[in-house]
């Protein structure tokens, strides 16, 4: 009666170790391990989307990424501030559109910047709050380098990709600009 108890799992146990190695023998290679099938002649899959060639953005394209990513971090940032510690509504309202907006864009380019091995760098926290005033300043300030600087890109850069993405942005930049034109005018 003991041995049942033994008997079961190890059965079990074996079953799933055989299981296992099965499914492995269908496995494809690991990429750069040698195979004794001849998987160099087979076929590609057709639904394997062409990877690009890392590192071929230009100087300027790895720039405007890099520029971009600290941008957009830092509308996130501060607009969590300003949504927290804003004075008057229509400052909480831009300062969540903020955060709301970049956080996509953010998200948008590191997804672009990692098909294309860039490396951006880390968010890092914002300062003190300061005032509605200074925000609003600061933030229509901001974005009229930030359009310039994504037209530039969706006009002169090299990748397509990068281009397209800069485009789209720079619209969103400008609605940005004219909302923040728009609130700061009503601060004064």
């Amino acid at each position: 009666m003991k041995n049942k108890f033994v008997i079961i799992p190890a059965v079990a146990l074996s079953a799933l170790c055989f299981a296992l190695s099965a499914e492995a023998i269908n496995m494809p290679p690991l990429k750069g391990a040698q195979s004794s099938n001849n998987d160099s002649k087979r076929p590609p899959k057709k639904d394997a989307a062409p990877a690009k060639a890392a590192g071929k953005l230009s100087d300027k394209d790895k720039t405007f990424m890099m520029n971009a990513a600290k941008g957009g971090m830092m509308e996130v940032e501060s607009g969590k501030l300003a949504a927290q510690h804003a004075q008057n509504a229509d400052v909480k309202k831009f300062g969540n559109r903020m955060v709301t907006d970049h956080s996509k864009a953010n998200s948008e380019l590191m997804a672009l910047a990692k098909e294309e091995g860039v490396s951006l760098p880390a968010a890092k926290a914002s300062g003190k709050w300061k005032s509605d005033k200074d925000y609003m300043d600061m933030m229509v300030k901001d974005h009229e380098k930030d359009l310039a600087e994504f037209q530039a890109e969706a006009q002169n850069g090299t990748d397509p990709d990068l281009k397209k993405f800069a485009d789209k942005t720079s619209k969103m930049v400008k609605k940005h600009l004219d909302m923040a034109k728009e609130t700061q005018g009503k601060l004064k």
